[in-house]
């Protein structure tokens, strides 16, 4: 420790973290993670942190002093104040540390959140001063240095740094140590900085500092600055409300003005009081603009204002401005953008088609230029036109367009705009302005301008197309659109209706499909009248049968006819009707049926009598065997035997030739063979045939019950007893 410097503490260790500059002046110390505005003289301006809705100076909180350096120093802070005692100045021995610049910035040092006082934070920037000494003659020729030598270029520089501080009635010194390693050291080079936090100090006081090493190499730095004497202003977010907050002694008395801030034309006050204290105004977020400013000052005699306007890079500002902002026309031809502020922004014109789509701009006839706001500005157009709109662009993002004479000439209309470029010797060459692009009228382009281009150059030869601007080079044409849309509508009318009466043939092609559809396929059933169960069985089928899509013929429900026709007058008109209409005979074996056909196969003429008045199987069988002799049966015939009643082997050879089921346990496949190919889908076919099980099986467990039944317990005709 060199002498002469007595210290009151001992030595500790400080963190270093980065510390980054980049800007100059003497209030221009920049903090890691902020950005903070320059405070000149005499002038308080708040801090801007990185979110933009709350503005105040940097808060420390606790008491402690705080050394931090830039990368690649390292620094302690010594603990306590130490004697000021510079002396004088003596010869480095060779390369040192000296501060060579320092910096200053007004910060809060908090011991609460709301119990602050205003300090002052320092930087020191340091530099190498001094030269390596150089080597001896020795090392010219070649000889090897001593390694002894080469030591002190591995080593650190070092360097204790006295940082004075006076405001009355406060003086105060602080010692900080701070190293580099020699290796990065360069003569007459900044090595970084150290920032000291902090010195507090009282508004208005006039602050001096002084910083030296020890021992001193140079005359020392020093900076002699007065702090602001205005009452102390702070802006912070809460929600959606702003806090202007005021923290003055009760007995202070201060004017207070908001006003808005044009830079085009003077400032324009929105509200002004005179306050006395502590004061908190709360804002609400729809009153914020970029061009809302603050003014504070001391009702005393030549009082200094302080101007702040805190709220130019709000995002919620920004927005609010651009939502008041509007377009409005000024006949003739004027047109002005209103805004409570100044804009950055573009204005250009704009064709808008009808039905959407964006906005196509025209760069003739207003140029991309900067927009002054309440002022006036000509469009240099011929005529209007309720599709011509202004669109205002700000920093490449469109914020708002406008159709300005949408009102005074109505909707948007169809009409297509016509680029014409004027070459030399009056060549000219015209192109519709499509959302594609700007398309050659005479192209062999696949869109509506390139399809009507004859048609759209005619009418402008004819004078038909309006005339919207014109300069030497070129000219805007608007062309009606709407004789080419009534023909077009009149050949989709016309499109319509021979679509229309397609489709009206075909429904009534289908309609005959869907009425045999859904009126079924028709099933003639055939069957020998036994006795009255095995008629109330086939009364059963027949029933089941007509809840599904087949209409059912039976001599059952035909009585009448049959009595009046005769069986084989009756039956021949059935079958005839039947297989006319696509359906299928079906012919329910039985004892008694299957002795029939034996009969008949035997001994035609002996059968020909018929079983009983009502006996239809046994008149068909004259018609039924040809059929199935000559093969004439498939597709026309299904046959069909009940469970217990009949063993398939009993049916007749000759009518195995078509499909033969057994009920109801082949009743799935049966009721299959009996439907249109292709109507039911075989899972609702299942559910069919459960439905029609239902209704059979109790018709059929009382036939097989009854006496003289086959199976019945009483009939012994099987058992031989």
């Amino acid at each position: 420790m060199p002498t002469g410097l007595g210290l009151s503490g001992s030595r500790g260790t400080v963190s270093a973290p980065p510390f980054g500059g980049g800007r100059t002046g003497p209030w221009a110390l920049v903090s890691p993670g902020t950005w903070k505005m320059p405070v000149p003289l005499f002038l308080l301006s708040l801090a801007l942190g990185r979110s933009p809705m709350v503005l105040s100076l940097e808060k420390l909180m606790g008491p402690q002093d705080t050394a931090r350096c830039s990368p690649g120093l390292s620094c302690h802070l010594w603990d306590g104040d130490v004697l000021c005692l510079p002396g004088s100045i003596v010869s480095a021995p060779g390369p040192v540390l000296v501060p060579t610049r320092l910096q200053t910035e007004l910060v809060l040092r908090c011991h609460q959140e709301t119990d602050c006082d205003l300090c002052v934070r320092v930087a020191i920037h340091l530099a190498v001063h001094g030269h390596w000494e150089e080597p001896k003659d020795e090392d010219k020729f070649g000889i090897a240095a001593d390694p002894e030598l080469e030591e002190p270029r591995n080593a650190f520089l070092q360097a204790q740094v006295v940082l004075s501080f006076q405001a009355y009635p406060t003086a105060r010194c602080v010692l900080l140590e701070v190293q580099v390693r020699a290796a990065l050291a360069r003569p007459g080079q900044s090595v970084g900085s150290v920032v000291f936090d902090c010195f507090e100090a009282a508004l208005g006081a006039e602050v001096r500092l002084w910083s030296y090493t020890q021992p001193r190499y140079q005359k020392e730095l020093n900076l002699t600055q007065q702090l602001p004497a205005l009452p102390w202003l702070s802006v912070s977010a809460d929600g959606d409300d702003v806090h202007l907050v005021l923290d003055v002694s009760e007995e202070q008395h201060f004017g207070l003005s908001l006003y808005w801030n044009h830079v085009q034309g003077p400032t324009k006050p929105w509200w002004h009081s005179n306050l006395t204290g502590p004061q908190n105004i709360t804002l609400n977020h729809t009153d914020l603009f970029p061009c809302l400013c603050i003014q504070v000052w001391p009702l005393e005699p030549d009082s200094v204002r302080t101007s702040l306007c805190p709220f130019r890079e709000d995002p919620r500002a920004q927005g609010n401005l651009w939502r008041a902002a509007r377009l409005r026309l000024l006949p003739p031809r004027g047109w002005q953008l209103n805004a409570p502020c100044s804009l950055l922004a573009e204005a250009t014109l704009c064709w808008q088609a009808p039905g959407g789509g964006p906005c196509q701009s025209l760069v003739p006839p207003l140029s991309r230029t900067n927009v002054t706001v309440n002022k006036t500005l000509e469009l240099p157009l011929l005529n209007a036109h309720p599709n011509l709109c202004v669109q205002v662009s700000s920093w490449e993002k469109l914020q708002l367009q406008e159709c300005l004479w949408a009102d005074s000439l109505g909707a948007l209309k169809d009409d297509m705009l016509l680029v014409e470029t004027r070459g030399p010797q009056d060549n000219r060459s015209l192109c519709a302005l499509e959302p594609s692009g700007c398309t050659p009228l005479l192209s062999r382009a696949s869109t509506r301008a390139a399809h009507l281009g004859e048609q759209l150059l005619q009418d402008l030869q004819s004078g038909q197309c309006l005339q919207l601007w014109e300069d030497d080079l070129r000219a805007l044409w608007a062309c009606p659109m709407d004789k080419y849309v009534h023909q077009r509508w009149a050949l989709v009318w016309l499109a319509c209706l021979l679509l229309a009466s397609v489709l009206f043939l075909l429904f009534l092609f289908k309609k005959d499909h869907v009425k045999a559809a859904a009126k079924g396929r028709a099933a003639l059933l055939l069957y020998s009248a036994e006795d009255s169960g095995f008629e109330r069985l086939v009364g059963a089928l027949a029933s089941a049968l007509c809840q599904l899509p087949l209409r059912v013929v039976v001599d059952l429900w035909s009585r009448r006819e049959l009595s009046a026709q005769g069986p084989l007058a009756w039956f021949h008109a059935q079958r005839h009707q039947t297989l006319q209409d696509g359906g299928v005979v079906v012919l329910l074996f039985s004892p008694g049926a299957v002795a029939l056909c034996h009969e008949w196969l035997q001994d035609g003429a002996a059968a020909s009598a018929p079983h009983g008045p009502h006996d239809a199987f046994a008149a068909s069988l004259s018609c039924v065997l040809p059929d199935f002799l000559q093969g004439r049966a498939p597709g026309r015939y299904v046959g069909a035997y009940f469970d217990g009643l009949l063993h398939s082997e009993a049916v007749p050879a000759l009518f195995r030739s078509v499909p033969v089921f057994s009920l109801p346990s082949q009743l799935p496949d049966f009721l299959g063979t009996l439907q249109r190919p292709g109507s039911p889908r075989p899972g609702r076919l299942g559910e069919r045939a459960k439905q029609v099980s239902r209704v059979l099986q109790p018709s059929l467990d009382q036939l097989l019950q009854a006496p003289g039944a086959p199976g019945y317990p009483g009939d012994c005709t099987r058992d031989g007893t």
